[in-house]
């Protein structure tokens, strides 16, 4: 009796051991953020769970079952201005949690977990696609410093401005305000988001841009949502940009690091993701949009290889001209950190058929710089300087077909020198081809006598009117 009795000790204390084993992970709290076309839950862990999603109809509802956890507090949230109605939860067995959401009407949901980060501990998302019928327009740009969203793609509206007169097409610049939504990116000592920064000055610089005629800006985010990299990209392109701009606020280590900084892609970045396209077969048959409507995939590997070669290194050349042209303006308002456009192989300068520059608008982490960074004069000083590096640069390198190309070959505006400086594998006719000119007048402007070219040699690129005479 007493050996039974024993054991029966034993095993009702190895089952409360097992119990509080399986359910140690806790589920502290839930987030709601809303996007143009879908709506993040994001549940704060206290450790890793595992977990499945349903769907049930009459009435719509989400079903979230997490296994291996407990709630540790009343879920609570606002649900304005999402398909959401209520959540309710319950325990389905001491270490299972059953999550209901409520809906006012159906979505696609798609779910994921995330380890621990800087920020935030395990965490368990879950997007709520509208249904496309029912994707509502974008909600109204929110204040700047508002709680976070969302990671997707926003459905935004075209910017409408008056018609273009002669029937020439605008030039399109795609801001990028990095970070959002549950990354808000670096931190002031003053509680001062990048995030937050960033949105201010990319929509400043977008109202600037847009009083101009014959140009016309997009943001990649209008509000505190998250969007994947390669995501921006793909906003970028589908707006087709001429021109990409990701901005950013730095941070490091040392609490006196200070000064702006602009980056294009370096070489080893543009390699790496050219071979990433070229084995990509849905990439393929989606480039080069920007290199004249060049499609791949009818393309063997090597023809396919060369064109998106081409591609890149016009891109590249392009990003470092504007890029130094932006670093310029930025050096007569605000420090530099480096006086010339560094190269690195961030993701958003990835695209191979959009010139494209990751602008660092100054350190975050030094206080003086920060303070700065959060005052709408020194954000408005900031966009006037890029949105002036960018004009200079379209004035001289218009795309052909737009209103600026118009105005510059009609004589309206003066179409001053271009320089170009020769870069690795570079030959005279593809910088010809770059620039839409012949490789007679190429030479011809800068008395070469043979077509043999110097990494880092400086060429005069001779304007449309001046290469017809040659």
């Amino acid at each position: 009796m007493r050996i039974r009795a024993l054991v029966s000790v034993v095993g009702l204390l190895l089952t409360v051991v097992t119990v509080d084993a399986l359910a140690v992970t806790q589920v502290k709290s839930v987030r709601l953020w809303r996007a143009p076309d879908n709506t993040r839950l994001v549940f704060d862990l206290s450790g890793p769970v595992q977990h499945s999603v349903f769907t049930l109809s009459a009435p719509d509802r989400l079903v979230i079952d997490i296994n291996g956890a407990t709630l540790a507090a009343p879920l609570t949230l606002s649900t304005s201005n999402t398909p959401i109605t209520s959540v309710r939860s319950a325990q389905r067995t001491p270490t299972d949690l059953r999550v209901v959401v409520d809906l006012k009407k159906s979505v696609t949901p798609k779910s994921f977990t995330l380890a621990p980060n800087a920020q935030y501990g395990n965490r368990l998302v879950v997007d709520l696609f509208d249904q496309e019928a029912d994707a509502a327009p974008s909600p109204p740009t929110p204040p700047v410093a508002t709680t976070p969203a969302v990671p997707v793609t926003p459905a935004q509206p075209a910017i409408k401005l008056p018609p273009v007169p002669n029937g020439k097409r605008d030039i399109v610049i795609a801001i990028d305000a990095g970070h959002g939504g549950e990354d808000p990116g670096a931190s002031g000592s003053r509680g001062q988001h990048e995030k937050d920064i960033v949105l201010a000055i990319a929509k400043e610089l977008q109202r600037q841009i847009n009083t101009e005629k014959g140009f016309r800006a997009e943001l990649t985010r209008t509000g505190d949502y998250f969007i994947p990299l390669r995501k921006r990209t793909e906003i970028a392109r589908k707006k087709g940009a001429d021109l990409f701009i990701s901005i950013h606020a730095d941070a490091a280590p040392s609490k006196a690091a200070f000064g702006a900084s602009v980056f294009a892609l370096s070489d080893r970045g543009a390699t790496s993701e050219t071979a990433r396209w070229l084995a990509d077969s849905e990439n393929r048959s989606d480039l080069i949009g920007g290199a004249g409507n060049v499609s791949l995939d009818d393309k063997d590997r090597m023809l396919a290889g060369v064109l998106l070669d081409l591609s890149m290194t016009a891109s590249l050349t392009s990003s470092l001209n504007v890029g130094q042209k932006v670093l310029g303006n930025m050096g007569r308002i605000t420090p530099l950190h480096k006086q010339r456009v560094e190269q690195a192989g961030f993701m958003v300068l990835k695209s191979p058929d959009i010139p494209s520059i990751l602008v660092e608008t100054g350190f975050i982490s030094n206080a003086n710089e920060a303070a700065k960074l959060a005052t709408p004069s020194h954000q408005q000083s900031l966009a006037r300087s890029i949105h002036s590096g960018v004009r200079q640069f379209f004035q001289q390198n218009p795309p052909p077909g737009t209103y600026v190309a118009w105005l510059r070959d009609s004589g309206k505006i003066a179409q001053g020198p271009r320089d170009h400086s020769v870069r690795p594998g570079e030959t005279l006719a593809m910088i010809a081809v770059r620039y839409q000119v012949s490789v007679a007048s190429l030479r011809s402007t800068n008395s070469l006598k043979t077509d043999e070219l110097k990494v880092g040699q400086h060429l005069n690129i001779p304007t449309a009117a001046l290469a017809a005479q040659q």
